[in-house]
């Protein structure tokens, strides 16, 4: 597994991969990295005003064309109906999806409200891609995946060893910190990938088998637009330039920083892995399977947060 770059990314001819956020850093970078080995792309964004421009960017930079197919989507992860009109449109046209890349996020913003009325970040970051990830389900059974599986990849951060579960303030009605509120849904990720994997295991233990495996992985330090977009709703100049500064010195470019969920996808990789940078502090480098903390693989609390994210979403998995 050393020195695993893109360019060990499988041909991809006659594969459907959905990626959340596809329009900037890491999502664009690995939309670029699946249409290049010749999967059919659905750019899952919610702005299609700037998932056009970043599609037409990438088809100009492979010189008018890539090998795989873009599709532009809009799925505001902030609004449920949003993800249920998106998937909807999916099952209209598509049979099967080999791949869902639940990478879209955000990161550290003064507290506000998504349509349905969580808290932004622990509604974008988690609740939304949960609801996805149900709503498709049929779809990533029906595929024929990579190796005989199809891939759930749920991207998280660093950030999730400083997150929390609060059960009885989930959505940070009596106090909020953003940086807390921030690796809480980066934490509650992982809750969720390595829950839906368990419940999968039962699954195939029972003889019903969905041949899909759940992959969680984060990107290390990563020179992206989600710095800046965190300094800019802060409102303090001065953190914006912290942030760049931060930025050029610490961060790997969005090409390297994708790979660990370009592995998760495509590599041979185990249900329930963590996938990460294999350098310095495990936030630089090539990808590698590590472990995440303690608290990501406490049972009862994924248990209590899949119970919640299924009553607070009306979505329902069928494992």
């Amino acid at each position: 597994m050393t020195e695993w770059t893109a360019e060990d990314v499988p041909r991809l001819d006659g594969k459907t991969v959905v990626v959340t956020g596809a329009n900037s850093g890491l999502g664009y970078e690995g939309t670029r990295a699946f249409a290049a080995r010749g999967a059919t792309v659905v750019m899952a964004c919610r702005s299609v005003e700037r998932a056009e421009e970043a599609a037409s960017e990438l088809r100009a930079d492979a010189g008018g064309a890539v090998d795989g197919e873009l599709d532009v989507r809009e799925c505001d992860l902030a609004s449920l109906d949003s993800v249920a009109a998106f998937a909807e449109g999916l099952r209209d046209d598509y049979d099967a999806v080999d791949v869902l890349c639940n990478n879209a996020g955000v990161m550290a913003i003064p507290r506000s409200e998504t349509e349905d009325g969580f808290e932004t970040q622990f509604g974008v970051n988690h609740l939304g891609h949960f609801a996805l990830t149900g709503r498709l389900f049929d779809l990533l059974d029906a595929a024929d995946g990579i190796d005989g599986d199809t891939r759930v990849v749920t991207q998280s951060s660093g950030a999730h060893e400083q997150g929390e579960m609060d059960f009885d303030d989930l959505n940070w009605e009596r106090s909020y910190g953003k940086w807390q509120a921030y690796g809480r849904s980066k934490l509650s990720n992982l809750l969720f990938a390595y829950e839906l994997q368990r419940r999968l295991d039962a699954a195939s233990d029972e003889g019903d088998d969905p041949g899909i495996r759940s992959v969680a992985c984060h990107p290390g330090y990563t020179d992206t637009n989600l710095q800046m977009r965190t300094a800019a709703e802060s409102g303090n100049p001065l953190m914006k330039v912290g942030m760049r500064a931060a930025n050029l010195v610490l961060g790997q470019d969005a090409a390297i920083g994708v790979e660990p969920m370009l592995y998760a996808a495509t590599a041979d990789v185990d249900g329930g892995a963590y996938v990460e940078p294999g350098g310095l502090m495990n936030m630089r480098g090539h990808p590698t399977v590590g472990r995440s903390n303690d608290a990501s693989y406490d049972r009862e609390d994924a248990r209590k947060l899949w119970e919640y994210s299924t009553e607070a979403t009306g979505v329902e998995f069928p494992v």
